[in-house]
């Protein structure tokens, strides 16, 4: 007995020792910390059906850019849909720049108006959604606990929980992927210029057909900042918040570029396109040789409804380029906070990300992992057409990160301050 009972002691002594071990080994290794995926509350049935039956007769007021008709119809399909399913009306406020919405949102704050608000739901990322989370105007975190979410993998896509560096926390849905793409039509153009400096050459040797969005447009803006990755070999200065040292700095060699450039592009920098799609009419007249959008599906969907030639093609710089997610959020006062979740839980679920991404419809790459959905949904995302135009995920390549979303502004600023005064 005496035996038993010494042998159950030193075994508990060894387990002791073992865990001791162990625990100072790991103390001495140190390891590369992986993102993290959200976890999500989980959402019960009775939750969400709570959910489903307080949105039934809520009317959204979805304040979106309203400059593109492919996404208007979109919009309007999903409205059908959410009528039809859950009795939500979803109206689309059409808006030019997501900027005056984040205005109006703070000034009913500073208003005292923190319910009854205008807006129930926007379209938003970047810069945008960093003032308006900092500000205390955002409703949630509600993202990470909607249904459709179990289809978001941010390991494979870390820009579904960092939006120009900052920190999702559950405060916007990611809605689509984009990243820059430029255009060119292959009747015109042989060899492409593929960098900032091969840009430069192209430019002049083709004197007043160059040119790029009117920032703050937001292609405009986009451009400027995949010239600055490539031009400043994408120090770790931009991915920091912005302070007037580092800007001048790592900013320098951008504006050396850009005087460079501008009396060498169309009207000589004078004048620019309001917006991206501002330049498709210049690419089909011949007026410009280039153009560039964040959709990689649009020049085939603009090949397809007659407004580019067949013979237009779309590339990457050799670097890569800019790419993010782009997202849907509620804002804190909003009249009809359980509508906007059911709407937004329905955009992110496979059918209309399927839907979406469907380059006949929009053309905009899905946020979903294609390892989260089932085979069905899995092989209907694989089926899709890609489009003459459009580049396999594999030509596309890695996006290039966003700067910090602090880069933004003040880089619009500066631009303004000195190419449009």
């Amino acid at each position: 007995m005496h035996v038993v009972q010494t042998l159950a002691v030193l075994a508990s002594l060894f387990s002791i020792l073992l865990s001791i071990l162990l625990s100072i080994l790991l103390s001495t290794h140190s390891y590369a910390a992986p993102l993290s995926e959200p976890s999500p509350t989980s959402i019960t049935n009775e939750q969400w059906q709570k959910t489903l039956q307080e949105a039934r007769g809520q009317t959204v007021y979805f304040n979106a850019w309203g400059g593109s008709q492919q996404i208007n119809d979109y919009i309007r399909w999903t409205a059908k849909q959410v009528r039809k399913r859950y009795g939500v009306e979803l109206k689309q406020v059409k808006v030019s720049d997501t900027a005056d919405v984040v205005s109006r949102i703070l000034a009913e704050k500073q208003a005292g108006r923190d319910t009854e608000g205008t807006v129930d739901m926007l379209w938003i990322n970047g810069e945008n959604f960093r003032s308006m989370k900092h500000h205390g105007l955002l409703f949630g975190p509600f993202s990470d606990r909607l249904p459709s979410y179990r289809w978001i993998d941010p390991q494979e896509k870390p820009t579904t929980v960092l939006d120009f560096g900052e920190p999702v926390e559950g405060l916007e849905a990611p809605w689509g992927m984009a990243q820059l793409v430029f255009i060119y039509d292959q009747a015109s153009v042989q060899e492409p210029p593929s960098s900032a400096e091969d840009l430069l050459k192209f430019a002049r040797k083709h004197p007043g057909r160059v040119t790029y969005p009117l920032p703050p447009d937001f292609v405009g803006s986009t451009f400027l900042k995949q010239l600055l990755l490539e031009l400043a070999d994408q120090n770790p200065a931009l991915f920091e918040p912005v302070d007037q040292a580092s800007f001048d700095k790592v900013t320098a060699p951008l504006w050396r570029y850009l005087d460079e450039l501008h009396p060498l592009l169309w009207r000589k920098g004078e004048t620019f396109p309001q917006n991206n799609l501002a330049l498709t009419p210049l690419l089909d007249d011949g007026e410009i040789l280039l153009s560039m959008t964040f959709n990689p599906s649009y020049a085939s969907s603009a090949i397809a409804n007659g407004e580019l030639a067949e013979s237009v093609r779309t590339y990457v710089n050799t670097a890569g380029t800019v790419g993010n997610t782009h997202f849907l959020a509620i804002p804190y006062n909003a009249r009809a906070k359980a509508a906007a979740q059911v709407v937004i839980n329905f955009l992110m679920s496979p059918e209309a990300q399927l839907h979406k991404a469907d380059p006949d419809v929009w053309g905009d790459p899905t946020v979903l992992s294609m390892s989260k959905l089932d085979a069905l949904d899995k092989q209907r995302f694989n089926e899709l057409p890609l489009g003459i135009a459009t580049l396999s995920p594999e030509a596309l390549g890695k996006a290039l990160p966003e700067p910090h979303s602090s880069w933004s502004t003040t880089l619009e600023a500066e631009w303004q301050k000195r190419y449009r005064q």
